[in-house]
């Protein structure tokens, strides 16, 4: 683990030993997630958008550390995107794995050229504050970092290559179903050659800090806070993108609603959607920044049940289920035209992955556990893809909170 990685956990834990408790009536403040989103092998590379379903800002200032591994797997898969309208035309009369393209030149075949190939455990380490500004606004920076790994044990005990090919031998989804064995398994491969000629690549043990995020909430007082218990919050986000592949600037915008139930016996519902936008790369400052999908937005959607149970002593226990779809990294038209070329018979399945997931809406299913006390909160979550297409396809991570000063 890098020696920032072990610093930043000193820090977290020091700081939790000066922490002042919260002098509310609760120490709980609608549904507090940890960050849910996927490690998806582009998706590491831009700002994203977390979801906030706060009720309102926090009394103090807050201080959380998020740990979270992504096994992603995509065998070699290339791509060919002819440029004459005619032959787009006739390719999109035919089903995509029928369609015959053969690239010659040029001059006499135009057209574009994409390869990629994943199979690494992705870890990410975020680290966030939050500031109160009063009781309507909060502000937040995190910093986020990856490392790029084989995914040996101990440190991925449900992520690794063997977790997920015993599972699928044992409980579902047959022997070797998307070819991990035939490739080998605890190996990174992380290539991807763009459309433009530009070259990603990752080896194992690579580490890189991912950018920067700065975010800014409002929440509005309302009639419907205490009529109805529907609370509702507004976010603006820039992103600095700080790897060397993709050296850029992202700005987005946020809304979510939350609706807040208390129960009988100290239990309490809490209900919430929202929905953001992000306009990744919305000033590049490098000519040689890597082309992580021609769809210049990415766009979330957000759903989320919590129930919740109060100790005696006020402190909690919560479950969660949580439900997140986003938008294409690619443009859906190209879908229509595109030729794929790969190792079709030796894989049992999804050996086409790499390239038709960036077409694909992503949708994730997570279950969260939020262990709350007045000086900590303490989630574990497991992640798990719905479309099976390994983007990634199988997630795990812990978050911890604490409030300072």
């Amino acid at each position: 683990m890098p020696k920032k990685v072990i610093l930043l956990f000193a820090v977290i834990f020091t700081t939790s030993l000066f922490a002042q408790k919260q002098d509310s009536l609760s120490i709980k403040n609608g549904i507090e997630n940890p960050s849910l989103l996927s490690t998806h092998h582009f998706g590491i590379f831009n700002s994203r958008l977390n979801t906030n379903f706060k009720l309102k800002p926090s009394k103090h200032k807050t201080l959380s550390f998020n740990y979270t591994s992504g096994n992603s797997f995509h065998p070699f898969v290339e791509s060919y995107f002819p440029k004459d309208p005619e032959v787009r035309k006739q390719l999109s009369q035919v089903i995509w794995y029928q369609r015959r393209f053969n690239f010659i030149d040029q001059e006499t075949t135009p057209a574009d050229y994409m390869r990629i190939v994943i199979d690494a455990v992705i870890k990410e380490f975020r680290a966030r504050f939050d500031i109160p500004i009063n009781e309507q606004q909060e502000f937040a920076i995190a910093l986020r970092s990856y490392l790029i790994t084989k995914g040996k044990y101990p440190f991925s005990v449900f992520t690794s290559d063997e977790a997920i090919e015993w599972f699928h031998s044992h409980v579902a989804g047959g022997e070797d179903p998307f070819g991990r064995r035939y490739y080998g398994l605890n190996q990174v491969n992380f290539e991807y050659l763009d459309r433009n000629g530009n070259t990603l690549k990752l080896n194992n043990n690579d580490f890189f800090v991912g950018g920067i995020e700065f975010s800014h909430y409002y929440y509005p007082k309302l009639s419907i806070n205490e009529s109805r218990n529907i609370y509702v919050n507004f976010g603006s986000h820039l992103g600095i993108n700080a790897s060397k592949f993709n050296p850029s600037l992202d700005l987005g915008i946020s809304a979510n609603a939350i609706k807040h139930l208390p129960l009988k016996n100290q239990y309490q519902l809490d209900i919430g959607l929202g929905i953001n936008i992000l306009r990744k790369n919305l000033i590049t400052f490098s000519d040689d920044a890597i082309d992580l999908g021609n769809n210049p937005y990415l766009g979330t959607f957000e759903g989320n049940i919590e129930v919740t149970k109060f100790t005696k002593k006020n402190n909690y226990n919560a479950l969660g289920i949580n439900f997140q779809m986003q938008t294409r990294y690619n443009k859906k038209e190209e879908a229509g035209y595109y030729h794929l070329r790969g190792k079709w018979q030796e894989i049992n399945g999804g050996w086409h992955h790499g390239v038709r997931t960036l077409y694909d809406l992503l949708s994730t299913w997570s279950l969260v556990y939020t262990y709350g006390r007045s000086n900590y909160k303490l989630s574990l979550f497991m992640k798990q893809d719905l479309e099976v297409n390994n983007a990634p396809d199988f997630q795990t991570g812990i978050h911890l909170k604490v409030p300072v000063f």
